[in-house]
């Protein structure tokens, strides 16, 4: 009986550990998005800072791999930050949790990791990401976004598009495009985040405080565009 009691206590406590395993996963996801953020912009040729200060939101997806890259299966799991107010104009706010799915044909990434960072450029593309899943190039106009010097010479293309979509793999940093993919909300990954069943809009348009998990990617993403520029253009 006693080694039938012991023997039960262990898998219960093996049990609990692997249960907080899964419950922190999405929290270092969340930690290494801010990572990858923090990096990014301390590329010297990487996203033009006018086109970071127009975003509405941003969405990082750390260390893709290339052998997720399955039809049907997954590209990546990482989260999103949007200005915060009705209209996208307030400081950024608390992430919630996203994912980017669909078939891997002209999507070629080698054999490394690569993060991925999206930039949403307005506030239609930002309200249909928020309300339900996106197909990207049918629902959600996208392109893969201008680096450095190279933004003014790409106005027209940034201007149309809705995305703006980068990868970064083995210390390169380039536009790419995610054109046929899928972007939706993981509202599961966000609840593992929060410790509640949350929505990504009640995170994005509620009044949530930022996890701690989450701190340095907001933090990087404040320090280097703290203002909507695309708000004040529209206001004068």
């Amino acid at each position: 009986m006693k080694k039938y009691l012991a023997a039960a206590a262990c898998l219960s406590l093996v049990a609990g550990a692997v249960y907080a395993r899964k419950m922190n996963k999405e929290q270092e996801r969340l930690e290494n998005s801010g990572t990858v953020m923090q990096e990014v912009m301390g590329v010297p040729d990487n996203i033009p800072q006018e086109l970071l200060e127009k975003a509405e939101c941003v969405i990082v997806f750390p260390s893709v791999l290339k052998g997720a890259f399955i039809v049907g299966g997954s590209y990546g799991r990482g989260a999103m930050v949007c200005r915060t107010g009705e209209h996208f104009d307030g400081p950024w706010g608390p992430p919630a949790m996203y994912a980017l799915e669909g078939g891997s044909v002209g999507f070629q990434l080698g054999g490394q990791a690569t993060d991925l960072v999206l930039l949403v450029m307005n506030e239609r593309g930002a309200s249909s990401i928020l309300s339900s899943q996106v197909k990207l190039g049918a629902d959600a106009s996208a392109a893969a976004g201008p680096k450095g010097r190279d933004a003014s010479a790409d106005t027209d293309a940034y201007l149309r598009a809705e995305i703006l979509s980068y990868s970064r793999s083995r210390g390169l940093f380039a536009g790419i495009s995610l054109e046929g993919s899928t972007l939706r909300p993981d509202d599961d990954a966000s609840a593992d985040v929060y410790g509640r069943k949350i929505t990504a809009k009640e995170i994005v348009m509620g009044k949530i405080v930022v996890p701690a998990s989450g701190r340095l990617l907001v933090r990087v993403l404040q320090k280097n565009a703290p203002h909507n520029e695309s708000q004040k253009a529209s206001n004068k």
